[in-house]
């Protein structure tokens, strides 16, 4: 009998461990698609100025998040690698939209892909890496930090160079739209800034490599809201105008997967960060004078600064004295009228940000500004009137601040109907669309978000 028992013990773990191997694989006609509205405020849902009738089917029909928590800085590159990693800068690398690199004493812009390859800056596997090496396809349009990814079958660079857009494009997808008649690269001018045109021309891409190639997950970025905001300002009427196009290029996207893709197609539409106004300057190098760490006697500089928009990367140079001057400018910061929060190098890990003994890009203090305040150097600290249009709004604001807070929908198959979250945090995006995928993105920060997740 106690053999009878044990083999019948045996007998029922096979059959686990054989249905747990035998699950059923990814369907190859599914697809699941992630489209990133940069700039996005989760406020603007329920703004009736705010025309955007296909987010608002969507989130009907599936799922909308009240608001999504963004990492540090709020700002566009370090959200987008959170976004497609489940982790916070503090793993993945990409620290600020430019950081200060130590060893040349230069400043080193990430933002547009000018320097680096996507392997050179992301530390640890993107969703589409994981995604890839399951057998799955993979795209990317104008999606930030993914220059020359390995792992995405089909790409364009987030840049606004032609150089690096005849460059960087995979040359068959590039050889396809000029084909059909949409130009990536435009030989008139050497850069294509952020317009209603280039979010239009970017939706045709992805549309094309929808309906041709039928990739399993792909991304799709488009910024005509960010740049907008930038140069009048949120709920301004241009502001407005930009989410309205950009609503419609979402419906675009939304009937390809409902035409060509109708019963298997998952939609995932997020934002990087939400936006605010600035009606204030804090100046930045006005007050490193004040406390005396602007200039050494002897010309060198005891620390360099890099601004973020609303947030502050602090880079101490003087070693010698680094935790003086760090007690220094947190003193000094910590009284400035629109600072929130004062992050230390001893903090910076428990809020999602790399010290510089773990990575040299990173800071060794941040920054970090509430509602209404940048950082700059005028002497007031209010904007005059003749500073140029696009510091009437910006992002990388303390991510506790409301108006910071990105958008968050998800519709389709797997997606409950009409669930509605509180708030979130964008670490828990890719966590979830690797459930739904079926795939394990290892390493984590976030979680599924499986109260949305129907069987």
């Amino acid at each position: 009998m106690k053999f009878f028992k044990s083999a019948l013990s045996r007998l029922g773990l096979l059959v686990a461990l054989f249905a747990l191997n035998s699950r059923a694989e990814f369907d190859t006609n599914r697809i699941v698609v992630l489209v990133s509205m940069d700039g996005l405020a989760a406020f603007y849902f329920d703004d009736p100025k705010a025309e955007m009738p296909n987010l608002h089917a969507l989130a009907k029909l599936g799922v909308h998040a009240e608001s999504m928590l963004s990492v540090i800085p709020t700002v566009t590159w370090p959200n987008h690698t959170t976004l497609v990693t489940g982790v916070t800068p503090a793993l993945h690398g990409v620290v600020g939209n430019n950081f200060f690199d130590r060893k040349s004493n230069k400043i080193v812009t990430l933002i547009q892909d000018p320097v680096f390859d996507k392997e050179d800056i992301v530390k640890v596997p993107t969703i589409y890496d994981v995604a890839k090496q399951a057998g799955l396809r993979t795209a990317a349009v104008h999606w930030p930090a993914t220059r020359n990814a390995k792992n995405l079958d089909w790409q364009v660079p987030a840049t606004r160079s032609m150089e690096n857009q005849r460059q960087f494009t995979t040359p068959s997808l590039l050889k396809e739209c000029e084909e059909s008649g949409i130009f990536i690269v435009d030989p008139k001018v050497k850069e294509r800034q952020p317009s209603e045109f280039t979010d239009e021309l970017s939706t045709q891409i992805f549309n094309l490599v929808l309906e041709k190639h039928r990739p399993q997950l792909a991304m799709l970025h488009v910024g005509n809201t960010d740049h907008a905001q930038h140069e009048h300002g949120p709920r301004s009427a241009q502001a407005y105008a930009a989410i309205k196009a950009e609503d419609a290029q979402l419906g675009v996207v939304w009937r390809t997967l409902q035409k060509d893709f109708p019963g298997r197609a998952t939609l995932f539409v997020v934002s990087d960060h939400g936006f605010s106004a600035t009606d204030y300057y804090i100046p930045t190098h006005a007050l490193l004078r004040k406390i005396s760490l602007d200039k050494m006697a002897d010309g060198t500089q005891p620390v360099e600064v890099l601004s973020q928009g609303g947030s502050l990367m602090v880079y101490i140079l003087d070693q010698a004295h680094r935790d003086e001057i760090e007690r220094k400018i947190a003193k000094a910061y910590k009284k400035e009228k629109g600072v929130t929060r004062v992050l230390t190098t001893r903090q910076l890990r428990a809020n999602g940000v790399a010290t510089p003994a773990d990575d040299p890009h990173a800071p060794d203090m941040f920054i970090l500004a509430g509602k209404g305040y940048a950082f700059g150097d005028t002497s007031s600290g209010q904007i005059p009137a003749s500073e140029k249009s696009e510091r009437r709004g910006t992002h990388g604001q303390d991510p506790l601040v409301p108006d910071l807070h990105a958008t968050f929908v998800a519709w389709g198959v797997g997606i409950k109907h009409g669930a509605r979250l509180g708030e979130i945090k964008n670490v828990d995006v890719a966590p979830t669309i690797a459930r739904v995928l079926q795939i394990n993105l290892p390493n984590v920060e976030g979680k599924p978000l499986t109260k949305i997740l129907s069987e």
